[in-house]
């Protein structure tokens, strides 16, 4: 069973805690939007540059196993 003390203490922590929260979130430098289009832009053309490298070599490795199969 808790008691009174332990409530009061655990309530008194979670305040602190999202008090933390809130003072490091504001000392976050958040990206302004052309920031923010760009690094999007940077993750999608890298996401879609890596897929087509994987599938080359899954292309690549799978024809030449299929030859020594064969």
């Amino acid at each position: 069973m808790t008691t009174q003390a332990n409530t009061n203490a655990r309530s008194k922590n979670l305040g602190k805690y999202f008090k933390g929260v809130r003072s490091e979130l504001k000392k976050v430098n958040w990206p302004n939007r052309a920031e923010l289009k760009n690094h999007t832009g940077v993750v999608i053309v890298s996401c879609v540059l890596a897929t087509i490298l994987l599938w080359a070599l899954d292309t690549f490795f799978g024809a030449g196993l299929n030859l020594i199969i064969r």
